[in-house]
């Protein structure tokens, strides 16, 4: 037996509504008819990504929530996504940066999860 890669990433957050509109803005991702009610399922490829209510007993603010994951999304336009984020208020957690991953910088999302953007495919 053998697992052949990552196939799904799902995140825990505090208000559902409030994330789902922050990826589906800043992201521009888009909910998949499929999923439970307690969940949102984007429309993501190759690896499944999707929103869901907090399982009981979780608690956000108990730990930085993600510690030690790195979330890497692909965007065509880097630079873009993260000016109209500054202009929002969002955290920048670390400032765009040419790498070797194209242009590249960290947000915090609406529960502190760092998400790292790049336009190198």
């Amino acid at each position: 037996m053998t697992v052949t890669g990552l196939d799904f990433v799902s995140l825990q957050v505090r208000d559902l509504a409030a994330s789902q509109a922050f990826y589906e803005r800043w992201f521009g991702l888009q909910p998949s008819p499929a999923g439970p009610p307690h969940a949102v399922v984007f429309t993501t490829t190759p690896i499944a990504f999707a929103l869901r209510e907090l399982v009981p007993g979780t608690d956000l603010d108990a730990a930085k929530p993600g510690l030690g994951v790195a979330l890497w999304f692909h965007a065509d336009d880097v630079q873009a996504i993260h000016d109209g984020l500054a202009a929002d208020g969002a955290t920048i957690v670390i400032a765009p940066f040419d790498g070797p991953f194209g242009r590249t910088f960290t947000v915090a999302d609406p529960d502190g999860y760092h998400l790292t953007l790049h336009d190198r495919a």
